[in-house]
Order: C-alpha cells, then sequence, then structure tokens
C-alpha cells in the first residue's frame, strides 16, 4: 500500500449528501478480479449519458477540475452496502483524501485499508471550503498527515481527527498483510515453537 504523509492536490466539489456505494460504483462493474481499472467506472451513471457520452456538467467531467485529488462532499458519504471497490474506484481514479462532515462507518474503514485518507471536518468548515472552491476553481489545499491539517494557498486552516492506529498505517503504507509481515519473525518463532501433530515428520 502506497504511504500517505502529504498530498497538495485541487479540491474537486461534489455537493451531494448521502453518496451511496452504488452512486461511487454501480453494482454492475462488480465483476473485475483485481482492484485495478475500477476509476472508470467511477460515478458512472453520473459522468455519462445512457449512450456513453460524458455529461460536460458534472464536476468530474469539468476541465478546470483534472487532475484533482481531493474529493469534497457533504455528509453521510459512502452510505449504502459494504463494497469495498467504492475506495478501490476512488483511488484509482486519482483520489488519495476525502473531505465530508462525515462518512458511513464501513466505508471509512475500508477507505483506511486501503490508503484513502477520509478527512472529517464540521459542517461550517466544509461548507466555507464549499464556496471558497466553488469561487476558484483550480483551488488546491495541502493535506499534512503527520500534523493533521489541511491548509490553503489563500490562508484556510483546519486540523482533523485520526485514530493513531489508522494515522500510524497511513504514514508507513501497512495494509493488512503488511502488518502481518511487520510481525513476521514472532510468526516464525511462534511456529517453531509450537508444532502441531501434523507437522511431525513421519519416520521409519
Amino acid at each position: 500500500m502506497e504511504r500517505f504523509v502529504k498530498l497538495t492536490g485541487v479540491v474537486i466539489p461534489l455537493d451531494r449528501a448521502n453518496v451511496d456505494t452504488d452512486q461511487i460504483v454501480p453494482k454492475q462493474f462488480l465483476k473485475l478480479v483485481s482492484r485495478d481499472g475500477f476509476g472508470q467506472y467511477l460515478f458512472y451513471h453520473h459522468r455519462f449519458r445512457e449512450d456513453g457520452t460524458p455529461r460536460p456538467t458534472f464536476v468530474l467531467n469539468r476541465p478546470e477540475y483534472a487532475g484533482g485529488k481531493i474529493l469534497l462532499s457533504r455528509e453521510n458519504f459512502g452510505c449504502g452496502s459494504s463494497r469495498e471497490h467504492a475506495p478501490w474506484a476512488l483511488m484509482d481514479y486519482g483520489f488519495r483524501a476525502l473531505i465530508a462532515p462525515s462518512f458511513a462507518d464501513i466505508f471509512k474503514t475500508n477507505s483506511y485499508r486501503n490508503g484513502l485518507l477520509p478527512i472529517e471536518l464540521p459542517a461550517e468548515v466544509v461548507e466555507r471550503l464549499f464556496r471558497q472552491v466553488v469561487a476558484t476553481p483550480g483551488y488546491a489545499v495541502a493535506v499534512d498527515l503527520e500534523t493533521q491539517t489541511v491548509t490553503g494557498a489563500d490562508g484556510f486552516a483546519c486540523s482533523f481527527e485520526i485514530d493513531a492506529f489508522r494515522k500510524q498505517r497511513l504514514l508507513e503504507g501497512l495494509d493488512d498483510i503488511g502488518l502481518a509481515l511487520a510481525h513476521e519473525a514472532a510468526i516464525q518463532e511462534y511456529e517453531r515453537s509450537h508444532l502441531q501433530p501434523w507437522r511431525v515428520p513421519v519416520t521409519k
């Protein structure tokens, strides 16, 4: 998993509340056998018309937000089903951080486990950030996980909370497998000292 320490990027304003995981990646696209490739399906029904052509008014299709790495949204982002494909799609598209007043619990957990940083800020701070981003297309902020701050060149600054364990996982780039491998020596020692009957070598 890629480490998350500091990120500076354009903020993309998705002015919607209760964005569920079926909007993030519709169920008909959950057929890939790996986590790569879901970015093309991100917000598919919002981004494209029925004939497959882009909807020019949707925020992800607007040129001033091209290459944005930080998604700004409203409360209860990621509600609905528990599909892990939602953070996969967001990351595959290019997002590394999300800002909203609140996130659905399972979605938030899945995001942390995949290297995507969900930042919860007070609703009034999110509203202020929305006004700034809409008034200044291409507006960028810097996210510093070590100091737990979000700052803008115009003087915008706020701090955010994050569980210490989740913070350390992101800083070190440790997914579940990485966490286990960090204790590889202890695991091997345990295996050596706890010989199971079915592992006893057969003697003639």
